[in-house]
């Protein structure tokens, strides 16, 4: 059922009631970006993730950026279940902000003004054949021994908000040993089905995309990059590769720590035109500076080797084979998503939606070196590749950096092998070689209620190793 928005005149009267932060008007592009984020969020919480609205509201839109924290709820939703679309008003003057969902790359943001086509048709959700043996499906996925005491405590303790983080809210922690899951545990609204947003984890797929474009002869990560925006006589970011990229070693300015990327994630900017804008400020492969923008520019660099050594025909101009979902099923990670914007661009910083069981299988690709039913996805030599601090390190961290993944090579009581993707909100997918386990815990903790990823590592260290 169609429901009112909210008028934007209410907006401007709670700010007398100090219902807004800090008591301040938001600017209409505020706005505007707290209605992209809530549209985005409802529908890949809808039909990415297979939540409810309630749980959306109550998980996804809470703990937030301040920037648009005391907006979003203020703006009221439209959803259209036939054509999986979300819409939501941020101006009494201006079309409602818009996110599409496919079956493929599941939830597009349409850009600002953008005026809503309807099809009238029914959008059908994918197939995610459930029904096949573990690890493509989910049949025989547990092991025939049941946790141990100690498992079942650390898992207990993972979801009390108290012993891996005052305050954290853990929604689900997944053990996987030997090929097997041996602990599994959701929070109530969830269960192993329930896809949520990977945020930075999604780097780390990322790299992982890579590999397979390398595995495929497709990619080179030591060359100069082909970035067409870069390409121009005297431009030095052309000499940028795809390892200083993956790396966090661009030199390419970023404004903020961790460069917020408002625009591309809530703004409807594209990729293309925003992430190449950025100047280059030192030597590439001289600093680390964690940045969204590195992700994103090294999936474009790899999509620009795709094309020229693809060498395609003008009928297939503008086409290329750096598909994710056709990896993502050959993995049987039937409910993950990596989403575009409406360039089709890939948002591999941040904006892939995946279940905790297909963070697993992707885990168990590393453990297996890059080999699945037979067939080399990434190249044997890239769980290395990955998890060797070649390039510059972060300063004032207990993790080191890989190429796309972090190192937990200096936690005490870890092995050195160990790396992980780590992931805004508490996303954590641990991978133990030498060990031959992986953890993965989600969650949606916010920047004052971090989770212990390190104490939880260790203390399912000790109890294998015991």
């Amino acid at each position: 059922m169609r429901k009112k928005w909210v008028s934007i005149s209410i907006i401007t009267a709670l700010l007398s009631t100090g219902a807004l932060a800090q008591n301040k008007e938001p600017t209409r592009y505020d706005r505007a970006l707290a209605a992209g984020y809530k549209a985005q969020f409802i529908c890949s919480g809808l039909w990415n993730g297979g939540k409810s609205l309630a749980n959306i509201k109550t998980d996804e839109l809470t703990g937030i950026y301040s920037r648009i924290a005391a907006i979003v709820p203020l703006l009221n939703e439209e959803v259209d279940e036939t054509e999986r679309q979300v819409r939501v008003r941020f101006a009494d003057d201006a079309p409602p902000r818009m996110a599409i969902w496919n079956r493929k790359t599941g939830c597009t943001s349409m850009p600002i003004g953008f005026e809503a086509v309807k099809t009238g048709g029914q959008v059908k959700l994918a197939e995610a054949f459930d029904q096949r043996l573990w690890p493509m499906g989910d049949a025989s996925a547990t092991a025939t021994k049941p946790p141990s005491p100690t498992l079942i405590e650390i898992s207990d303790k993972a979801f009390d908000g108290r012993s891996y983080g005052p305050g954290s809210k853990t929604s689900a922690v997944l053990i996987i040993h030997q090929g097997k899951i041996v602990s599994e545990r959701y929070r109530s609204g969830h269960d192993l089905h329930t896809g949520q947003r990977t945020w930075s984890v999604a780097k780390s797929i990322a790299g992982t995309l890579v590999g397979h474009a390398v595995q495929n002869g497709m990619a080179d990560v030591h060359a100069p990059n082909r970035i067409p925006q870069w390409q121009k006589f005297a431009d030095g970011r052309a000499a940028i590769t795809i390892d200083q990229l993956l790396r966090m070693s661009s030199g390419l300015f970023s404004d903020t720590a961790g460069n917020r990327t408002d625009p591309i994630y809530m703004g409807g900017t594209s990729i293309s035109e925003r992430t190449t804008s950025w100047p280059l400020l030192y030597a590439p492969g001289s600093r680390f500076r964690y940045a969204n923008n590195d992700t994103m520019l090294a999936i474009l660099a790899v999509r620009a080797q795709y094309r020229q050594n693809s060498k395609l025909d003008k009928s297939t101009a503008g086409q290329d084979d750096f598909r994710p979902y056709d990896f993502f099923q050959k993995l049987g990670m039937t409910r993950t998503y990596a989403e575009t914007d409406w360039q089709d661009n890939y948002i591999l910083s941040s904006q892939v939606w995946t279940t905790a069981r297909d963070l697993g299988r992707l885990g168990m690709l590393y453990l297996n070196n890059g080999i699945w039913n037979g067939e080399q996805l990434i190249p044997e030599n890239w769980r290395e590749y990955v998890s060797i601090p070649s390039g510059p390190q972060p300063k004032g961290r207990n993790f080191g950096y890989g190429a796309s993944f972090w190192l937990m090579n200096q936690s005490e009581g870890i092995p050195a092998d160990t790396f992980a993707g780590f992931g805004n909100r508490g996303q954590y997918l641990v991978i133990i070689p030498s060990m031959d386990i992986v953890i993965i815990r989600r969650g949606y903790d916010t920047r004052t209620t971090r989770f212990d990823i390190e104490a939880l590592t260790k203390a399912i260290v000790a109890e294998f190793k015991s």
